[in-house]
């Protein structure tokens, strides 16, 4: 991890301040920005997301969905995690947390945009991101690129879907065709123009040329990530001032699905037989989300002064803490693991 990586928490903490500072003493200028949009999408912030998540998809190559059989025992236990019980856990610990145990702490017209901010967060995998943190868990990393790369694929039809069911279960309208919106502007199209653009960098130069574009275009995403939190937080200044245990009481159901899709889809691999190279990456995959992708689709389908906005940046906060610690449990654990496991394996 650069340095800049590795203190993102530090970065998002400043901007919460940046932003909280800015939003109280130019309010007019942050309402101008938040009125720049067609059809509900903030053009400013579309320009954002789009500069955070065309760099890390292009870090991934859809060839190497030909080899997710290799390891079809993780690829099995993650898309359980990530598709049948990440989703619908988190609405269930959001319900549980911010609509009845916290309730009497939260501002009630936000709690149910904070729960569907917890569930476009839990409904949205990691990506690139997740590739850091397998590297740091000594992950094999042919697994790790073809896991996140089938994720892409089932995401372009299925965030959707989920996000659609969720809310609806939990009584939150859901404008649908601005989430399909959402959908090809911040999945469909980044993934088509980061693999259109990563097939003409190779053709003429090689790995050499897309590392050092890679190394080029990072620091880009994490600036337009730090510059949509400083525009979220001056939009939720007023409501942070006023409830300042807010985000607190939001990361707490954040944290508990960390440790329990991590741990679950640990725990499927060791069943399974599968080797710990393997199921350090599944148990990160599984505890980790396309926070770039939940924050833009909160913004666009209920703005940014939103509760599911400011719960989708909570899971920004969290992020770099949470898996570093994930990474820990996976390394510290592994004689554990390997004990259980068949002979061979």
């Amino acid at each position: 991890m650069s340095t800049f990586e590795r203190y993102l928490t530090l970065w998002v903490s400043l901007c919460i301040v940046a932003g909280v500072a800015a939003g109280h003493f130019a309010p007019g200028l942050f309402r101008a920005i938040g009125a720049i949009e067609i059809a509900r999408v903030n053009l400013p912030v579309a320009v954002l997301i789009w500069a955070m998540i065309v760099p890390m998809l292009l870090r991934i190559d859809f060839g190497a969905l030909g080899r997710v059989g290799a390891h079809w025992r993780g690829v099995g236990a993650t898309l359980i995690v990530n598709w049948a019980v990440k989703p619908f856990s988190m609405a269930a610990l959001g319900w549980l947390f911010l609509g009845v145990l916290f309730r009497p702490l939260l501002p009630a017209e936000q709690i149910d945009s904070y729960i569907a901010g917890l569930i476009l967060l839990a409904a949205a995998p990691c990506t690139a991101m997740v590739f850091v943190w397998s590297n740091l868990a000594k992950g094999e990393p042919h697994f790790t690129l073809s896991q996140v790369a089938l994720n892409d694929v089932i995401m372009i039809f299925a965030f959707a879907p989920i996000v659609g069911l969720l809310l609806g279960l939990s009584a939150i309208t859901v404008p649908w065709t601005t989430l399909t919106l959402s959908v090809v502007l911040y999945i469909v199209i980044p993934v088509a123009a980061a693999q259109a653009i990563r097939r003409r960098v190779m053709a003429r130069g090689g790995e050499a040329a897309l590392t050092a574009l890679l190394a080029r275009l990072g620091p880009l995403s994490l600036v337009a990530l730090l510059v949509t939190l400083v525009l979220l937080f001056a939009f939720q200044g007023e409501q942070i001032l006023r409830q300042p245990l807010v985000i607190g009481l939001i990361a707490v159901p954040i944290l508990i699905q960390v440790y329990l899709n991590a741990g679950v889809a640990y725990l499927l691999n060791r069943l399974a037989g599968e080797a710990h190279c393997v199921a350090g990456p599944s148990a990160l995959i599984g505890a980790s989300n396309f926070f770039e992708l939940a924050v833009a689709a909160a913004i666009s389908l209920f703005g940014f002064e939103s509760g599911a906005a400011l719960a989708t940046v909570v899971g920004v906060l969290i992020e770099v803490p949470a898996m570093l610690s994930v990474v820990a449990l996976v390394e510290r654990s592994k004689g554990w693991y390997e004990r259980g496991l068949p002979a061979g394996r």
